[in-house]
C-alpha cells in the first residue's frame, strides 16, 4: 500500500486518518487588533489561543538545527471546523443504515456546504486575517471547509504564533516543523481545526513491485474467484475516483488492457495543487488503475494526483469529496502515531462529508501486519482506521481450475489491530471492543498470490493491501450499476451494511492465517475483518436480485 506524509511525501501503502478533537482552548496572551477588508466589517481580534493537536507527535525526539530562512515560501491548507457537527454525525448514521428510512438520501456537495460548511462570515474573517499578516489567499474550497494560502515563513510564524525550524530526527532525516502549538485570535481559532503545510516530516508510502516468474492473478482469476462473472455487469456508466500521490504512464495501462482483452475508458487525470511528477510510486498508481479495470472494466476512473505533503493530502481528499464521485480507492497511508491530531481531525471531517454524500471510501490497511509503525508493538494504519473509511485487509487467494476460488487465508502482512485514536463505532459495538478495530473487509493481497501488473514497461506481480482496496472499489462500481438498474441507491458509506452482512454467504469468512498479534477466526477478526466478497450473493443480499 502507499504511505501518506507526516509533512513529508507519502508512500504507497495505505492512508490513515485520526479524528482530531478540538480540545478546550487555553488563552496565551492578550492581543488586540482590528481587521479591515472590503468584504468584511472591522473585526476586533480576541486574545490568542492554542490550536489543539498542531504539534508533531515526535517533535521532542528530534534535534533543532536552526531557523528556516525567513523568505522560505510555504503553502498551507487551513481546515475549518464543520457547522452542526452533532447533527452531521446523526445524519451520516441514518443515511448509511440500510434499515433506516433515510437510507440513500444523500446530500449533494452544495447541500453539504450549506448545512455543514463554515459560515461565510467565518471564511471572511479568516481570509481577512491571513491577508493582514502578509499571506496570499489562494483558494477557498467549495465545501467551505478549507482555505489555501501561501507566503514566506516569517509571515507564517507571525500569523500562527510559532517559530518554524529545521530539524533532524533520530534516523537522521532532515525536515522542518513548527516548534510549538499554533495559535490564533480566539474568534478565529474556534472555527479552525488544522493548519497543514508548516512541516514536511511525514510522507505516505506504497509497496514495492514484486518480480516473479509466475504471471500473477489475472482479471479472469479475480472475476472467477469472487464470482464477479456471474453478475453480467461491467461498471458501464459508473465512476471511480483514485487517490494518488504519484503519476502513471498511459502506455503501461494500454499494455495491460491489450494483454487481457479489456477496452476501458481512458482514465481522466485531475491534478491537485499542480499535480506531481512521475516518481517511485508509479507502480502503485498503475496497480490501482489496473486492479479496478480487472473487476469493472467499463467504469470511468478519475485519477486525482496531488503532492505527497500534508497540504497535498488534504487538498486531494477535498477535491475527491467535492467531486462526489461515488466510489473512492485509497492505497496510501501511514501509522496513526505519525500524524498530528489536527491533521487527522481535518481528514476525518472530509470522510464524514463523503459519507453524507453517499461516497464509498476503501483504504488499504497496511502491509506490516499488526505492527504498522514497526517498533515491535501493535499499531494500525491511517486512514484505514478512521471510522468513516472501509479499511481493507489482505488475503492469500488460491485459484484453481476454471478460475474457481479454491481457498483463501489471512495474509501475514495484512494490517490490522486496535486504533489508539478512535473509539468503537456503532457498527462494531457488538464485537466487545471499546476502540475502533481494523480492517473491515479483505481481498487478495499476498505477493505470493499477487496481481499481474504492467508497470515500467514490463509485467510483474504486485501484492499488498493496496491491491485489495481497488478490488473492492471495482466491485462497488458494479454494485452501483446494478443498484441503479433496480431503482435503489448507491452503496454509500459501506461499513454499516457490511457488518450487517457479516456471517452471511455474501462475505467469505476467512478463518485461518495470522498477521502477528492477531489470528483470523470464525466471524470478525483483525486480520481480514468480515472477509472477502462473493459478488453474486452480495448483490442478492443487498438488492434482492
Amino acid at each position: 500500500m502507499a504511505t501518506l506524509p507526516t509533512e513529508e511525501p507519502m508512500v504507497n501503502k495505505h492512508i490513515k486518518v485520526a479524528v482530531a478533537v478540538v480540545a478546550p482552548l487555553a488563552v496565551l496572551g492578550t492581543f488586540a487588533a482590528v481587521m479591515q477588508s472590503a468584504n468584511a466589517s472591522p473585526v476586533a481580534l480576541q486574545p490568542r489561543v492554542t490550536l489543539a493537536g498542531t504539534v508533531l507527535p515526535k517533535l521532542a525526539q528530534s534535534t533543532r538545527v536552526g531557523d528556516v530562512p525567513a523568505d522560505k515560501q510555504l503553502s498551507i491548507a487551513v481546515s475549518m471546523t464543520p457547522s452542526n457537527a452533532k447533527d452531521l454525525d446523526q445524519f451520516v448514521k441514518q443515511v448509511s443504515d440500510p434499515q433506516s428510512p433515510m437510507y440513500g438520501q444523500y446530500l449533494t456537495p452544495q447541500q453539504f456546504s450549506a448545512k455543514y460548511g463554515a459560515s461565510q462570515n467565518q471564511i471572511d474573517q479568516l481570509t481577512t486575517y491571513l491577508k493582514s499578516k502578509g499571506l496570499t489567499v489562494d483558494s477557498v474550497a467549495s465545501n467551505h471547509l478549507i482555505v489555501d494560502a501561501s507566503g514566506p515563513a516569517s509571515a507564517m510564524e507571525e500569523t500562527f504564533g510559532s517559530k518554524i525550524s529545521d530539524r533532524r530526527d533520530a534516523n537522521g532525516q532532515q525536515y522542518y516543523a513548527n516548534d510549538s502549538a499554533l495559535t490564533l485570535p480566539g474568534n478565529l481559532a474556534s472555527a479552525v481545526a488544522d493548519v497543514a503545510g508548516l512541516d514536511n516530516h511525514r510522507k505516505l508510502t506504497h509497496p514495492p513491485l514484486k518480480q516473479r516468474a509466475v504471471r500473477g492473478v489475472t482479471p479472469a482469476n479475480l472475476t472467477g474467484a469472487y464470482d464477479v462473472k456471474g453478475l453480467n455487469a461491467t461498471g458501464a456508466g459508473q465512476q471511480v475516483a483514485v487517490f494518488e500521490l504519484d503519476a502513471f504512464q498511459q502506455q503501461n495501462i494500454d499494455a495491460y488492457d491489450q494483454q487481457f482483452g479489456l477496452k476501458p475508458p481512458t482514465p481522466i487525470v485531475k491534478k491537485v495543487d499542480g499535480g506531481v511528477a512521475l516518481g517511485e510510486g508509479q507502480t502503485e498508481v498503475e496497480l490501482d488503475i489496473e486492479a479496478i479495470q480487472a473487476i469493472a472494466p467499463q467504469a470511468q476512473q478519475t485519477i486525482f494526483e496531488g503532492p505527497n505533503s500534508n497540504k497535498g493530502v488534504i487538498d486531494t481528499y477535498a477535491a475527491i469529496v467535492n467531486s462526489k464521485i461515488p466510489v473512492v480507492s485509497i492505497s496510501w497511508g501511514g501509522p496513526e502515531e505519525a500524524g498530528s491530531q489536527a491533521d487527522i481531525q481535518a481528514q476525518d471531517t472530509l470522510y464524514k462529508q463523503a459519507a453524507a454524500q453517499g461516497q464509498t471510501l476503501f483504504a488499504a490497511s497496511g502491509d506490516s501486519g499488526s505492527d504498522d509503525i514497526g517498533n515491535g508493538g501493535t499499531s494500525v494504519d491511517f486512514p484505514a482506521s478512521d471510522p468513516f473509511i472501509t479499511g481493507t485487509g489482505g488475503t492469500h487467494l488460491v485459484v484453481g481450475a476454471n478460475n474457481a476460488r479454491t481457498s483463501e487465508t489471512g495474509w501475514d502482512g495484512s494490517g490490522g489491530g486496535n486504533s489508539k485514536i478512535f473509539a468503537a463505532p456503532d457498527y462494531q459495538a457488538s464485537l466487545g471492543s471499546k476502540v475502533r478495530m481494523v480492517p473491515d473487509i479483505a481481498a487478495d493481497a499476498d505477493p505470493a498470490t499477487g496481481l499481474a501488473v504492467f508497470s515500467k514497461g514490463q509485467f510483474g506481480v504486485v501484492g499488498g493491501t493496496s491491491a485489495a482496496a481497488p478490488q473492492w472499489a471495482g466491485f462497488t462500481a458494479l454494485y452501483n450499476q446494478l443498484a441503479k438498474a433496480a431503482g435503489k441507491p448507491n452503496l454509500g458509506f459501506a461499513n454499516p451494511a457490511l457488518y450487517k452482512l457479516a456471517g452471511t454467504a455474501a462475505l467469505h469468512d476467512i478463518t485461518s492465517g495470522s498477521n502477528g498479534a492477531f489470528t483470523a477466526a470464525k466471524g470478525y477478526d483483525r486480520v481480514t475483518g468480515n472477509g472477502s466478497f462473493d459478488a453474486v450473493k452480495f448483490i442478492q443480499a443487498m438488492l434482492g436480485n
